[in-house]
Order: structure tokens, then C-alpha cells, then sequence
């Protein structure tokens, strides 16, 4: 074989190969959400049954949780893309993995929980009187498990859930939380300063999905000084190798007014 047909072969061979290079490439996605308005106060909220185990806990209404520095807590980001790929790592960590919500305090810790399709989900309850725990899904069955005090109760989802599944507790009807159901780990919910990471994701072009419970789709939002309309709280954006950074999210008081 000649030097020049050696050469040819070999950039053919490099050209072949550089997409497959790329696609392994993985990322993060992180960011803050900041609430654009003074921060409100939480209502209390009653304990009128088990009050002699329920009414000695301070309990307050977490639809909206703002911190201090005006960080929201509990708003729910993910990967809409269908069939996206997957770092093995993480779906090696998440085969493993049991995701819990515990009934605590007469209350759901935490508030809003990610669990992705195929994970062991376990409902626990740590406190001395008995809950029940509503999961009402859309895509899955529904379940409905009283769990005695110190008990737990075990599930699988099988479908994805396009938002989060609300779980009440039909004993104490004060008590709600949010269970979100991915096919893949490409999801967060923001911390209690706001801040929040999907670590792995495919370096690349995806989409993203935002809600909030009290909010819903949120559909408007400032990011670097700009307004930003997002249809249907969807957002198309390139991640890069290096990862994406998207620095505070504002979100204005009026979208949790609707």
C-alpha cells in the first residue's frame, strides 16, 4: 500500500471516529433559582388529628419555600429528550440505588423526591402514629399504602410521568409531597438555597423541562439580566463539554400568584 493511500485510510479511519469521542463526552447542567419579590412568609398550617403527636411540630405550608437569600427550594428541572443517552456510571449507581420518602414529623421528607422507573421506592414512616401514603400517578397504577408507625412500603414504577405525582396522606390531610418519575437520571430538584446539578448528561444539544408546584410549567424566567419565555416551561440549550453553568434563575413573584 502506498504512503498517500496509507494517509487517506488513516484521516477516514479519525473521521469515523470523532463522533463516537463526542458522544461519550459528559456533562453537567447547574444553575440557582432566585425569587424576584421580597420573600414571603410560610402560612402555618394545623395539626387537628393525632394532635397530641402532630400538634407538638412546627408545620408550614411548602408549596413555595424561599430562603433568605431569596433561594427557591423544591422546583423540578429534567431531560425531555426521549432516548437520550445514558453514562453507564450513573445507570450502573441508579440499578443499586433505593430512593426513600419518609413520613416525618407529620410531614413528607422530603417534599419533592426524584425516583426513576425500575428503582425500589420506599415509603417510611418514622413517626409514632400510623400515615397513609396516596401516590396518585397518572401513567402508573396508583398506590394507596397504609404504613403502620416504624413501617415502610415498598414500589416500582414502570412508566415515566410527564410531572410530578402528588402523595397526600388521607389520615392527616395537611400532609402533601411530589414524587417525580424519569426513565433516566437526567433530573433535579433545587436544594434549599435554589441551587441545583444533573451531573452526566450527554455534552451536546437537549432540552430541558422546568416546574413548580405552585407555578406549574414555569414559563417565564431571567437568566443573565435577560427575560426568557419558555413555551410549555421547555428550553433547548447546548451543553458543553466543560459543562453549563447557568448561573441564578430569576423567577418574578407574579408566576406563583396563578
Amino acid at each position: 500500500m502506498s504512503p498517500s493511500l496509507i494517509r487517506r485510510v488513516a484521516l477516514v479511519v479519525c473521521l469515523c471516529a470523532a463522533p463516537a469521542a463526542r458522544a461519550d463526552e459528559w456533562a453537567s447542567i447547574k444553575g440557582k433559582f432566585v425569587f424576584g419579590g421580597s420573600v414571603p412568609a410560610a402560612a402555618d398550617l394545623k395539626a387537628d388529628k393525632d394532635v397530641e403527636v402532630c400538634g407538638k411540630h412546627k408545620l408550614v405550608n411548602e408549596e413555595l419555600v424561599v430562603g433568605a437569600d431569596k433561594g427557591i427550594a423544591n422546583v423540578v428541572v429534567f431531560v425531555r429528550d426521549k432516548g437520550v443517552k445514558v453514562n453507564p456510571e450513573l445507570a450502573a449507581a441508579a440499578a443499586k440505588a433505593k430512593v426513600e420518602l419518609d413520613n416525618a414529623s407529620c410531614r413528607f421528607e422530603p417534599h419533592v423526591v426524584f425516583v426513576q422507573t425500575g428503582q425500589e421506592f420506599v415509603i417510611k414512616n418514622s413517626d409514632t402514629v400510623g400515615h397513609n401514603s396516596n401516590v396518585s400517578t397518572v401513567k402508573n397504577p396508583p398506590s394507596n399504602s397504609l404504613v403502620p408507625a416504624g413501617g415502610s412500603a415498598a414500589l416500582k414504577f414502570s412508566s415515566e410521568e410527564a410531572i410530578p405525582a402528588q402523595v397526600t396522606c388521607n389520615i392527616h390531610p395537611w400532609m402533601k409531597a411530589w414524587v417525580l418519575v424519569r426513565p433516566n437520571p437526567y433530573a433535579a430538584v433545587s436544594k434549599a438555597d435554589g441551587s441545583f446539578e444533573i451531573k452526566g448528561v450527554p455534552a451536546g444539544d437537549i432540552e430541558l423541562q422546568f416546574w413548580h408546584e405552585k407555578a406549574g410549567y414555569l414559563a417565564e424566567m431571567t437568566i443573565g439580566g435577560k427575560a426568557e419565555k419558555v413555551s410549555k416551561g421547555r428550553m433547548k440549550l447546548t451543553v458543553p463539554a466543560a459543562g453549563k453553568d447557568m448561573g441564578d434563575i430569576v423567577l418574578d413573584a407574579a408566576i406563583f400568584k396563578k
